[in-house]
């Protein structure tokens, strides 16, 4: 598989090209950066780029990030208490054991006025949970403040402030803590929920799984394809973890080096018509762009189809990793007389490959679980109306993706 390097935007960057106030000496830095950006982010880029550089996101992400496995495999009585204690949800069924990844969810509102959103440069250890809540708002606000900077520089090339304004008028962004479960630590839960079954089920089930995962036109995925449907989502680079033992709660654990050097994010290009591994800096943001910002910059950004896979040969790894979702108000209106329909991400045009058999096997394969733009998107449909047919379509009981 080919390797995507993104291209990286440095904060510093990021402040200077979404500032009011740029001198002269400066312009010609602000146009290039400008340019590069669209053209990462744009119809014929990947529809991603990363932000290297924020400060304190070292110990952000160090304080956060280690807590997604503590959470996914503790006691689940206990951890309910801690996601009440800090104001935590999950928009996955922790009580299913057959589930590939656990996710922590919370909703963090944000003002209008971001340009004096600085991260406290004093931040403590978390020592247990005790900070759980704060470090989910903490990080949550460093990265709304990359993407409403974003969608600023975006608004400037197109022309216009719909992407920002539409953030802003939300005011409020989803935030996950994710935590993707290994091949050892998924068939431990399923067989300590069923104590009865055979000895060999282990062998059995990881063999089930890497057929549910992926099929035989994908890799072993710990996330099937698809596109966000919002406006930007900004991920942090991942953190792997090596386990000694899953079975134990206290067991040895130890952070490692990206597997073969590789997050395991990967994208489908359609313009380039491959599957790329996307390859980022440790302590780095990723910032993909949805459908949201495709449909209302009329085709000028670009959604990215993705998917996580799973590393081969690393029974006992994990990934973890914090999402933000930037959407618009649930009310904002979607109008399609100037969208590029025939250009619509998803189509059958798109996903396409002339190459050899096995990339269009791969890609074919993608087509049938990614249901068209075209089929989900109406015009006068508001963005509420949008994401429950994008789910209803992906999910439901005759969804593309309800059995994977």
């Amino acid at each position: 598989m080919e390797v995507l390097e993104l291209y990286e935007l440095s904060y510093s960057d990021l402040l200077l090209v979404s500032s009011n106030n740029v001198s002269l000496e400066e312009l010609e830095r602000v146009e290039l950066s400008s340019k590069a950006i669209m053209e990462a982010l744009g119809p014929m880029g990947p529809g991603l780029l990363s932000i290297t550089g924020v400060p304190n996101a070292a110990a952000l992400l160090r304080n956060l990030l280690p807590l997604a496995r503590k959470l996914a495999l503790m006691d689940p009585n206990h951890r309910k208490l801690i996601l009440k204690d800090h104001k935590l949800g999950s928009d996955v069924p922790l009580k299913n054991p057959d589930r590939k990844v656990s996710s922590f969810a919370m909703q963090i509102k944000y003002s209008n006025d971001f340009e004096d959103t600085h991260v406290n440069s004093e931040h403590e250890l978390v020592s247990g949970f005790d900070n759980l809540g704060n470090g989910f708002r903490e990080l949550g606000i460093c990265m709304m403040e990359l993407g409403l900077r974003l969608a600023r520089i975006c608004d400037r090339a197109i022309g216009g402030q719909e992407l920002e304004q539409s953030l802003l008028e939300s005011g409020t962004a989803k935030a996950r803590l994710i935590h993707y479960h290994s091949v050892l630590e998924k068939t431990i839960l399923v067989q300590e929920a069923r104590p009865k079954k055979a000895v060999s089920s282990k062998r059995i089930r990881i063999g089930d799984e890497v057929k549910r995962s992926g099929g035989d036109d994908s890799s072993n995925l710990w996330q099937q394809w698809h596109y966000d449907y919002g406006i930007f989502t900004v991920l942090t680079a991942p953190l792997f973890v090596l386990a000694s033992n899953a079975q134990a709660s206290e067991e040895r654990e130890e952070e490692c080096a990206y597997p073969n050097g590789h997050t395991y994010l990967q994208i489908f290009d359609p313009s380039k018509k491959n599957v790329f591994m996307v390859k980022a800096s440790p302590e780095s943001f990723i910032i993909q762009v949805g459908e949201s910002a495709d449909i209302i910059s009329r085709g000028k950004l670009r959604a990215t189809l993705h998917s996580v896979a799973r590393p081969p040969k690393f029974e006992h790894l994990s990934r973890e990793t914090f999402v933000l979702f930037l959407q618009p108000a649930w009310n904002k209106t979607f109008y399609t007389e100037d969208y590029p329909m025939n250009q619509i991400s998803g189509t059958s045009k798109e996903i396409k490959c002339d190459d050899e058999s096995e990339s269009r096997r791969i890609t074919e394969g993608i087509q049938k679980i990614v249901p068209p733009l075209a089929m989900r998107l109406k015009n006068g449909m508001t963005f509420a109306d949008f994401s429950r047919e994008t789910t209803k379509q992906y999910y439901g009981g005759t969804g593309l993706q309800s059995n994977k």
